[in-house]
């Protein structure tokens, strides 16, 4: 058998594809890591569509507090939190504030009827290959984010939540712009809501 001889051109260009292949590489694992959700940092942006086909881009709801909630059908404490999200969206109905939650690891039909059953008027996005949860670090449901007018990623919350009460207006108010006349919003200085994370 005989050895066939590598030219230096040859050599050059399979060191050079080499290199390109391990830099595009390089390159993905640091766009990875840059999308990860980390508290006071920028908010990981993504697009995601709701059940009626509705797109949503996170960037351009800037100018908006956003309490982002990942939950399921099959989660009891996701359901059980429900009445109070939909209670705390209809307070802030006149605040910079929007209210988005997003399926995960369930089927949409199963979202559109519970949904119906409790008449929520705050939309649902289809997560279906978990992709946001994964940028969010999610480990299970329910899990709550608040991010400020700016974009920024201020608070995570494990679990269910009294989201209606003055405590978690008042958490939610402290992220308003300044601009904002909080006259009609009613806030206490005090975080019962539990740690966030």
């Amino acid at each position: 058998m005989k050895l066939q001889k590598i030219t230096p051109q040859a050599f050059a260009w399979t060191v050079l594809a080499l290199v390109v292949i391990l830099l595009c590489g390089c390159e993905k694992k640091t766009e990875q890591a840059l999308l990860k959700a980390e508290l006071n940092m920028p908010a990981p942006d993504f697009t995601l569509t709701d059940l009626q086909g509705k797109t949503w881009q996170l960037s351009e709801l800037r100018g908006n507090v956003v309490f982002l909630n990942f939950w399921a059908t099959w989660c009891t404490p996701c359901l059980e939190e429900m009445p109070a999200m939909e209670a705390l969206n209809r307070k802030l109905s006149q605040a910079p504030f929007k209210m988005i939650t997003v399926l995960n690891n369930d089927r949409p039909e199963y979202a559109q009827a519970m949904v119906q059953k409790i008449g929520s008027t705050f939309p649902v996005l289809i997560d279906p290959e978990s992709k946001v949860g994964s940028q969010y670090g999610l480990t299970g449901v329910p899990e709550t984010f608040i991010i400020d007018h700016q974009g920024i990623l201020r608070q995570k919350f494990l679990g269910p939540r009294p989201w209606d009460s003055p405590e978690a207006v008042a958490m939610i108010s402290q992220y308003f712009p300044a601009s904002f006349s909080q006259t009609s919003v009613p806030v206490k200085a005090q975080d019962p809501l539990g740690k966030s994370h």
